[in-house]
């Protein structure tokens, strides 16, 4: 990503949460789910007792109702519009304003109990809550800020159990939010100038679907979407099915791989989209706004070349489709690596590409433990452009890694300590962040690092894991006692000196 931050819940809300499940159990044996799993940034995000293994979303979008439509003689036929299910670019025409205001959703959740529940939080923010069942019955719920607490029946107990697989229907709507982060960036569900696209590092998936929003907690995703005529919906995944129906299309986009909710996003506009494959059989799909499709074009068509590329450094790509959602200049303020198609505020330039689909291995497939592990993602998506451009640019390693020495903003803090929420996306978590890897790279030898980086790809794949786990992985896979460079690098408060 290229990127970052909702305000962590309050203790004391969180402590209410508990008291509230406590007493409210519905004569379901066990305790309640907590309300968040203590996150270092974000210790209200995400939710215990249970994890995820599957979403069912299926969202209606469209404007809101003080909103005019379109004559329908205004827009073309439905056998006029080619769109992404037979491979070719055709942009659409332009819809009317606010066109992706309104979200109407149902969202099915499998999971399992990792102990024995008598309720369970779910993390949503804004939007309506029509209903939710437990196992088909209908459940208790109740709001607290960004949870939703859910209290099912005596007769499904025994669902609830731990170890036991449960499903949890909720029934949603209304008009998703933009949340503004600690930082100041803008997530969660952004209006463009023809639709919408959600984004939802860190927290901002919980603007658009009710889940438990936290990396730890990774699952495969179905998601069907209909939108009016002319525009498209481009999720993460692959494209199963494409149907027109009284004007309105629905498109249905499945992850079989785990992932994290922060990188599931949803695009709804017009779209110039493309359908191909590379030579080892990944699924290629993109889309483009026609505002910067003439100015992306060579380099979306450099993906294939990338993913090769890539795949030498760090081991086989780790999902079976790739791509790009590509908007126009000003309908996002950041890159960020969305799962199987990275989102780009406009057309990007090479080595953003290259960062973004580093990605897909560094953060998407080994996902972090918890937001303190973040510069696991982005070190390593900085140290893939460095890498890049001593390959392609005939720009050394060595000249990368002593512009970033140089550069006082990455000296603010170390990049496993981020001082608050606000800093998990600064300069130290990029650029130190890829110094921890080069030092890592000079105290062993180029094929033992490049083995080291490929087994950890391969040992923690469609994974979680945490900063101790790769310090311990990589002292037990080299045999060396490695702290000195883990204190002065990755941890230190000041610049260490680099022999000339």
């Amino acid at each position: 990503m290229n990127r970052r931050t909702p305000a962590a819940t309050p203790l004391a809300l969180l402590l209410a949460l508990a008291l509230l499940g406590a007493g409210c159990t519905g004569g379901v044996e066990g305790t309640p789910g907590a309300a968040g799993l203590r996150d270092p940034y974000f210790p209200g995000l995400g939710n215990g007792g249970y994890d995820v293994t599957h979403y069912s979303l299926k969202l209606d979008i469209g404007p809101s109702a003080d909103d005019k439509r379109r004559p329908a003689d205004e827009k073309r036929p439905a056998d006029d519009k080619r769109g992404p299910a037979d491979g070719t670019s055709s942009p659409s025409a332009q819809p009317s304003d606010r066109p992706a205001d309104r979200l109407r959703g149902t969202a099915t959740i499998t999971a399992r109990a990792t102990q024995d529940l008598s309720a369970f939080h779910l993390d949503l923010a804004g939007l309506d809550v029509e209903s939710a069942t437990v196992e088909g019955r209908p459940a208790a719920v109740n709001r607290a800020g960004k949870e939703l607490i859910i209290r099912p029946g005596s007769a499904v107990e025994d669902r609830l159990r731990k170890g036991r697989t449960f499903t949890t229907v909720v029934r949603y709507s209304g008009s998703p939010q933009t949340i503004t982060d600690p930082d100041g960036s803008k997530e969660g569900w952004l209006r463009t100038a023809d639709g919408a696209v959600a984004l939802g590092e860190p927290t901002g998936s919980m603007a658009w679907f009710p889940g438990n929003h936290h990396p730890s907690d990774k699952a495969t995703y179905d998601i069907e979407v209909t939108v009016p005529d002319p525009l498209t919906a481009v999720s993460n995944g692959e494209l199963i099915s494409r149907r027109t129906e009284d004007g309105r299309t629905t498109y249905h986009w499945r992850t079989a791989e785990p992932m994290a909710s922060y990188l599931a996003t949803l695009a709804v506009g017009r779209f110039s989209t493309h359908q191909s494959a590379t030579p080892d059989g990944i699924r290629l799909f993109t889309a483009v706004d026609p505002e910067s499709e003439a100015a992306s074009e060579e380099v979306l068509d450099g993906i294939p070349a990338v993913l090769a590329w890539s795949a030498e450094k760090f081991g086989p790509y780790p999902f079976t489709s790739a791509g790009a959602i590509v908007e126009r200049t000003g309908d996002a303020e950041y890159a960020l690596e969305t799962q199987n198609r990275p989102v780009f505020p406009g057309p990007p330039d090479t080595a953003l590409l290259v960062h973004e689909l580093a990605h897909q291995w560094f953060g998407n497939s080994v996902t972090p433990k918890s937001w303190r592990d973040m510069w696991l993602n982005e070190g390593f998506a900085t140290y893939a452009e460095w890498l890049w451009a001593a390959d392609h640019d005939d720009v050394p390693v060595e000249e990368s890694f002593d512009e970033a020495y140089e550069d006082g903003a990455n000296w603010a803090f170390p990049p496993a300590g981020p001082p608050s929420a606000a800093d998990i996306s600064e300069a130290p978590v990029y650029g130190r962040g890829a110094m921890v890897v080069h030092r890592l790279r000079l105290a062993i030898d180029d094929e033992a690092f490049f083995d080291l980086v490929r087994g950890w790809t391969e040992t923690h794949r469609h994974g979680n894991a945490s900063t101790d786990d790769f310090t311990a992985y990589v002292e037990e896979e080299t045999g060396e006692d490695l702290t000195e460079l883990w204190d002065d690098w990755l941890y230190g408060e000041s610049r260490p000196p680099v022999e000339d």
